[in-house]
């Protein structure tokens, strides 16, 4: 017959005896071990029922402390950033060293450090949610500059924008754009 240790559990030998989960006929010898059957009469003791009946049961009406949520009536709050129109698929690529603090199209220096964007036509300082759908990740740029302009590119990010969605390595990626409110 098999002897269970207490150190082989992780506990110290007086702890069960500490909590009153068993009685000391099932505690453990010098050894800290305890015969098998011992510990499984104790674990359906009454006692050891009566101890754990207030969590096996739902908790009772609480009252909440002043400022507190409770979590059962809360409504999440509306997207921040609703989508206002959507732009569909197309490929981004990016753009960093070579152009910063050069001049963009609506004359502000570019910053490769910022989530800033070139698109062709839309309007300076429209927000655009980038999607990734190979990994599923997102940011919102704001368009400052023209471009691109070399065929098949919808959108040219700036460096930090691009390392966010994970399209640096491979230097272009196909994304989803989405308008969105300021």
């Amino acid at each position: 017959m098999a002897q269970y240790t207490w150190r082989s559990f992780g506990l110290a030998p007086l702890t069960a005896l500490a909590l009153g989960s068993i009685s000391a006929s099932a505690a453990p010898d010098s050894e800290g071990t305890v015969p098998p059957d011992a510990a499984a009469g104790a674990a359906q003791s009454p006692a050891f029922a009566a101890q754990f009946e207030p969590f096996a049961r739902p908790p009772a009406q609480v009252t909440l402390p002043p400022g507190a949520v409770d979590l059962t009536t809360f409504e999440p709050p509306l997207e921040r950033n609703p989508v206002l129109r959507t732009l569909g698929a197309g490929v981004a690529s990016y753009y960093g060293k070579r152009f910063h603090g050069r001049r963009t199209a609506n004359g502000e220096r570019f910053n490769m450090n910022a989530m800033t964007a070139a698109h062709k036509t839309l309007p300076f300082g429209t927000r655009v949610r980038v999607t990734n759908p190979r990994n599923g990740r997102t940011v919102t740029v704001r368009i400052n500059d023209r471009g691109p302009f070399i065929r098949g590119r919808t959108i040219d990010l700036s460096r930090a924008a691009a390392r966010k969605l994970g399209i640096v390595s491979s230097g272009h990626g196909r994304v989803k754009l989405d308008v969105v409110a300021r």
